[in-house]
């Protein structure tokens, strides 16, 4: 069994499209032949279950579930690789040859509030993700955190093997990444770098990104364009299955390469 490689995939404010890149970059890991499972962390407001078309009254088990040991974490995962093929068809793009699984959290307004009202013992959110990545032979293992800072987003930082933070162009969201970042660094993460997404057409993007890296000293994987083939979906599908030779397609190769880097390194 292959070593499983952990990606977190974060931003210091909400609204940065983090889910929707983190589907998409589990697609385009999965047409490269990779095993892969998101697990959607943002327990507080779960939302990815929407890019993979899934009906939240037909999940047997949620994340929620197995942190209040009602069952395993494997128990938790849905294979959404045909749901991958189905946003693929209408480009004409072959079947991919790997697997995408999600464990989602749940969007039942009983099991939100029991959260918010008494939490959950990280320990076992640690326990899960060491534990489903053996069950279920991953390659990858792609956290989709909660955004800002809090115990759950250091914990997923600290055992990741690489970390994406994405932010907008955005002054507020620049003063936050300076303290994810410098939290990322403290915790010795691997491998890091930045996506700035929902960029205008009209910026320089290579300008862009040498700011960033002067700003901040990381390098920056991707400068995906604010897509209107994004907006139109709506957080319902992949557009980098549906738009492959768009320019957030593009972007979103982009980071796959550098994640692989890590891999090969």
């Amino acid at each position: 069994m292959a070593e499983t490689r952990t990606i977190s995939i974060h931003s210091y404010r909400g609204g940065t499209g983090k889910s929707n890149i983190t589907a998409n970059v589990a697609a385009g890991l999965a047409r490269r032949g990779k095993r892969v499972c998101i697990v959607d962390t943002d327990i507080q407001s779960p939302g990815i279950h929407a890019l993979f078309d899934v009906d939240p009254r037909t999940l047997r088990h949620t994340l929620n579930d197995y942190l209040w040991g009602r069952c395993r974490v494997e128990e938790t995962a849905v294979d959404v690789t045909a749901a991958v093929n189905e946003e693929a068809e209408g480009s004409g793009r072959p079947p991919i040859t790997g697997t995408v699984m999600l464990v989602p959290s749940s969007l039942r307004t009983g099991e939100i509030a029991r959260i918010l009202r008494e939490g959950y013992d990280v320990n076992a959110l640690n326990d899960g993700f060491r534990d489903i990545c053996g069950a279920l032979d991953l390659d990858y293992l792609l956290i989709d955190t909660h955004p800002g800072v809090n115990e759950e987003t250091l914990l997923s930082i600290a055992i990741s093997d690489c970390l994406l933070l994405v932010l907008r162009p955005d002054v507020q969201d620049y003063q936050g990444t300076a303290v994810a970042l410098e939290l990322a660094r403290r915790l010795e993460v691997p491998q890091l770098f930045l996506v700035v997404n929902k960029a205008m057409s009209s910026l320089d993007f290579s300008a862009v990104s040498d700011r960033m890296l002067a700003t901040y000293k990381s390098p920056v994987a991707a400068v995906l364009p604010l897509s209107e083939d994004l907006i139109l979906l709506g957080s319902n599908g992949l557009a980098s299955e549906r738009h492959p030779d768009s320019g957030f397609s593009q972007g979103i190769q982009k980071i796959l390469d550098r994640i692989e880097e890590g891999e090969e390194a």
